[in-house]
């Protein structure tokens, strides 16, 4: 009966490994990086983007705030 030899774990584990860096570098060849302009465009937008949602969260926050209040002096007046 012959016998069968079991790989070495190691020995596989590195293999893919290996694998999977080459293939990683294949891929990122693949990719087209954006130019300097590009990204402070795109970064700009982002900042543009941030600003506005976070104003407009500033001012439902304010608004909701004041109606809030306004209903517990209304409640408040209520009570009384």
């Amino acid at each position: 009966m012959a016998e069968v030899k079991k790989e070495n774990w190691f020995k596989a584990t590195w293999g893919k490994v290996c694998k999977y860096f080459r293939e990683l570098r294949s891929e990122l060849k693949k990719v087209v990086w954006p130019t300097p302009k590009q990204v402070l465009k795109n970064t700009l937008i982002v900042l543009a983007c941030v600003l506005v949602v976070g104003v407009f969260i500033w001012v439902f926050d304010l608004v909701a705030d004041a109606g809030i209040t306004g209903l517990l002096k209304l409640r408040d007046l209520i009570k009384s």
